[in-house]
């Protein structure tokens, strides 16, 4: 009987380890110079994520037994599928190599930039959901004064996203438009660490947080850039062509045409040659008027503060899911600026970076989140999250793994509480 029972545990214990997550972990670098790729796309079944600054990346695909392959993607690489055969190879190495285009398989529009930004307009109900979807994602946000770390703050969040369908076309109604309700992002749990300093302390709030790919989606939200009205003012040119995994990809640049009362963008645009769908966009606002960018991005600052803003970079990009329908997959907005205080000689520099990616789609009908769960843009995340202690607080979440020097200044913020 004491054999049997042995047996029985042992058994319990061989299946509580198996039902495990798979862990998935590695390094991508560039195949001809050995530098780390950072923000490559890895993807595993349903399950994804994008390496740290230093290329490496830990990926947790469930215990499904189904995942036997991972994909690996970055502008202007050609992508890698890994076959995870007998188990996975912890650590990965690897390495991508640069595309190179056969510029007679594109068709290239020289003086179309504008014809082509807008049919990739007319074809978002077609590319992206006309339902609405919950979205599973990891969050940081992170400041440094100067070359310090003076806040960490990170979690698990999930993003209702609603129709991308136009209101006036005819695959969604406008009641079932009110229906939806719109999009929210809702805390499911997170942490956070501020250096104890009161020198290191500066409570200046900018547009931010993790409403950004609700505020900053450029496709869902047209009065941002996609706006017919909108593009009047940008010159648009095409550019050389380039690759996102292995799928052609347009290039299109913008740059303001005309002073408006708010700030605008210089940046690019990628189109898959297929689809036309948007796949990326790298932004940077116009800095040349400080003080209209001020009132575009400053929500608050202590009284005697000057607030002199550097830089406001926005990166967003979509992924072609297996089911045709692209989606919102990663957001990454980096913030520079000074502040100076008016009895101090010398003004003191900060970087801000907020980063988003979605790990997983949630499986059936996708609730809107809603009343206090809901996070608003005026809330800081910082004030919505615990303290930074527990070692299992991940658990099977996804995250963005972080680089080594964040990695590092962590271990530094936490003793110094000690």
């Amino acid at each position: 009987m004491k054999r049997v029972l042995s047996c029985f545990i042992i058994l319990l214990a061989a299946a509580a380890i198996w039902a495990q997550n798979t862990v998935i972990s590695g390094t991508v670098s560039d195949a001809a110079t050995g530098r780390p790729v950072g923000g490559a796309s890895v993807t595993a079944g349903k399950w994804s994520v994008v390496t740290n600054d230093d290329g490496f990346f830990t990926l947790k695909t469930g215990a499904d037994g189904t995942v036997t392959t991972v994909t690996v993607s970055h502008v202007g690489y050609q992508p890698q599928k890994v076959k995870l055969d007998g188990g996975t190879k912890t650590p990965l190495q690897i390495r991508l190599k640069p595309t190179t285009i056969q510029l007679q398989e594109v068709l290239v529009m020289a003086d179309n930039a504008r014809a082509l930004v807008e049919k990739a307009i007319s074809q978002i109900p077609r590319n992206y959901s006309t339902q609405p979807e919950l979205l599973h994602c990891f969050y940081r946000e992170t400041a440094m004064k100067r070359q310090k770390y003076i806040l960490v703050a990170e979690g698990v969040v999930d993003m209702y996203k609603t129709s991308y369908a136009r209101l006036d076309n005819k695959t969604i109604g406008q009641q079932d438009f009110v229906e939806s309700g719109r999009d929210r992002v809702g805390i499911v749990k997170g942490r956070r660490l501020l250096s104890p300093k009161a020198s290191d302390t500066l409570s200046v709030k900018v547009m931010g947080g993790p409403v950004m790919p609700v505020q900053l989606d450029v496709v869902k939200n047209p009065d941002i850039l996609l706006d017919e009205e909108e593009l009047n003012y940008y010159d648009l040119k095409m550019e050389a062509p380039t690759s996102i995994g292995d799928r052609m990809q347009y290039v299109v640049s913008l740059a303001p045409r005309h002073n408006r009362e708010y700030p605008l963008y210089y940046g690019r645009l990628y189109i898959d040659k297929q689809t036309l769908a948007f796949t990326r966009a790298d932004l940077s606002l116009d800095m040349s008027d400080r003080a209209k960018v001020t009132n575009m991005i400053l929500v608050r600052k202590p009284t005697g503060v000057r607030f002199r803003p550097k830089e406001l970079s926005v990166l967003v990009d979509y992924r072609q899911g297996d089911d045709g329908v692209t989606r919102i997959s990663y957001l990454r907005t980096t913030f520079r600026f000074n502040c100076d205080w008016r009895r101090r000689l010398f003004a003191t520099s900060f970087i801000a970076v907020c980063e988003m990616a979605v790990t997983d789609k949630a499986e059936g009908e996708a609730k809107p989140i809603r009343g206090h769960a809901s996070f608003d843009r005026r809330d800081a995340f910082f004030d919505k999250v615990e303290y930074f202690r527990d070692p299992e607080f991940w658990q099977d979440y996804n995250i963005i793994e972080p680089s080594e020097s964040l990695d590092k200044a962590v271990h530094k913020l936490l003793k110094s509480y000690q």
